[in-house]
């Protein structure tokens, strides 16, 4: 599952973007990958392990809302299980 917001582009910078992305590990547990900078120029990744998948969402749609209320807009999603 991968969700990306971008912030909407100010005449003097690039965009800002976020994204989230849930993948499974191999110990039967989940990781939710964040990953933030600007558009064309350096970015962070931070890991977060979950021992299940409704943490593991319930993660995402914090950090999902967190930004959006911060002013990004969701500009992409992809999974079969998306969150609302």
């Amino acid at each position: 599952m991968r969700l990306l917001l971008q912030q909407r582009p100010d005449d003097a910078e690039a965009p800002r973007f976020v994204q989230l992305m849930l993948q499974p590990d191999l110990l039967g547990g989940w990781t939710l990958v964040r990953e933030t900078g600007v558009m064309g120029g350096r970015s962070q990744v931070r890991r977060e392990q979950f021992l299940d998948h409704d943490s593991a969402i319930a993660a995402l749609e914090r950090a999902r809302d967190q930004q959006l209320k911060r002013g990004f807009q969701l500009m992409f999603t992809q999974g079969a299980a998306a969150p609302r």
